[in-house]
């Protein structure tokens, strides 16, 4: 299916492109995300009347995203969880549980913005994790894994 990208997405393309993608993807993510619309000539004709404004909007967003970015690249957030005595964790830590300490410190995070390359942490100590504010704007942040007595 031939469709006009909206804003900018990972691995596909720009703002104002025209890519095909599988029908599927573009029926149940892009088109209901409003990240992408149907490539006919209607929607193209319209899509170059609106141009300007929605390239601006994508400029504004990514201005916000680089200022927070740059407030939370390097930061320390602590996480207390539930530890055994060697270290281990009864349960794990997440990206919802980061998102969520992230939240309380001052930065309204979303947890798909939270990308453990590892998986959900189980032991206690520092482990880095990046997060993903826009698709071109991507910080490290330390996460403190603190154990509790059981």
């Amino acid at each position: 299916m031939q469709i006009i990208l909206l804003e900018k997405v990972v691995n596909l393309g720009n703002l104002g492109e025209v890519v095909k993608v599988k029908d599927g993807y573009a029926r149940n993510f892009l088109i209901p995300q409003k990240m992408a619309r149907r490539a006919t000539q209607t929607a193209i004709a319209e899509f170059e009347v609106k141009r300007a404004e929605l390239e601006k909007a994508a400029a504004a967003k990514l201005a916000v995203s680089q200022a927070q970015g740059e407030k939370l690249n390097g930061m320390t957030v602590t996480v207390s969880q539930k530890a055994g005595v060697d270290g281990r964790l009864f349960g794990s830590v997440t990206n919802f549980d980061i998102a969520e300490a992230l939240t309380k410190a001052g930065f309204a995070v979303e947890k798909s913005a939270v990308r453990m390359p590892t998986g959900p942490l189980k032991t206690t100590g520092e482990h880095p994790v990046t997060v993903a504010l826009h698709t071109d704007v991507v910080v490290e942040v330390t996460v403190a894994v603190v154990g509790e007595a059981a």
